[in-house]
């Protein structure tokens, strides 16, 4: 019988070395390394990888389309579609690599795509609800409770990510600019302060007083201020304050981009102000809230002032 021109999945695997879990992760690693992801970019592979492993019972090296299918069909039951497709954009940027550089024979994630989900509704602040969680905050007449309105306020005027917000540095302050240097993508961004946060932040600043570290949000005992006990906080404020939607760093991101919408903001703006590396995202947002589109072409429309 004439041999198949092409080797067996078996056969390739007696041809080919095989390399161990504990070896390709390391190869990867080392690639994130030298390309300088964050570490919370390589923390989140790193758990992805262990919750992959932990549910298929599987050395990742071993694993096929099939068991990659199998994952997704478990993961339906007890997981929601955006975690399940985060946990798949990690395993394809794994296995995209070790496949490049040849430690395995075939790529399981090839043929697997992203799982369909649908949009959600965006919360976003109304007028009304911003100002009890200002009142919230203000009746406190604490120290925390003021740092936590300054806080709020760059959110509301900035839309920066709260993993952006801890890392902010006094000298990061010029006037009414805000550089962003510790950002998700790695590259910094410029954004800016109304007169009444750049106010507000001058008298948090006299209250802070001068300290050992250079974080510019502090908590009680004068170091840095954590993510977590940020987003506990504003949970917190916005149960005292009645309203019924997430009060979150992220829905404060939400409202900045909703109003500056509202505005007549272009999506390219609002692009490099929120630190989106993809206008797809963005995009959303302008789909959402810029229902004065048709009031904008009649003031704009590419006729007008034409005699025709």
């Amino acid at each position: 019988m004439r041999r198949k021109r092409e080797l067996s999945k078996e056969e390739l695997r007696i041809i080919h070395t095989r390399v161990s879990d504990e070896e390709a992760i390391d190869e990867f690693f080392k690639h994130c390394y030298l390309k300088n992801l964050r570490q919370a970019t390589i923390d989140y592979y790193r758990n992805e990888f262990m919750a992959t492993k932990r549910i298929l019972n599987k050395e990742l090296v071993d694993l096929e389309t099939s068991d990659i299918e199998h994952l997704i069909m478990i993961s339906k039951e007890r997981i929601k579609i955006t975690t399940i497709n985060t946990r798949l954009r990690a395993l394809r940027a794994f296995y995209n690599f070790i496949y490049r550089k040849r430690l395995i024979s075939t790529n399981p994630m090839e043929d697997i795509k992203l799982l369909k989900d649908r949009h959600k509704m965006i919360d976003a602040l109304e007028n009304s609800e911003i100002e009890k969680l200002l009142k919230v905050m203000r009746d406190e007449k604490t120290f925390v409770g003021f740092r936590d309105e300054v806080i709020f306020l760059v959110f509301l005027d900035t839309g920066i990510r709260l993993s952006e917000l801890v890392g902010i540095e006094i000298g990061d302050i010029r006037g009414d600019e805000l550089l962003v240097r510790k950002t998700k993508n790695n590259f910094e961004r410029t954004v800016y302060l109304s007169e009444f946060t750049q106010q507000q932040l001058k008298r948090y600043l006299v209250i802070r007083g001068q300290l050992d570290t250079d974080a510019l949000f502090i908590n009680r005992d004068n170091g840095p201020l954590k993510s977590h006990s940020i987003q506990g906080r504003f949970t917190r404020y916005g149960q005292l304050a009645g309203i019924e939607k997430r009060v979150s760093p992220h829905t404060f991101r939400h409202t900045m981009a909703k109003r500056m919408v509202m505005e007549g903001i272009d999506a390219f703006s609002l692009m490099h102000l929120l630190g989106h590396t993809d206008i797809t995202v963005t995009k959303r947002y302008v789909n959402l809230w810029g229902k004065d589109l048709k009031r904008k072409h009649g003031k704009y429309g590419a006729l007008k002032g034409l005699r025709l």
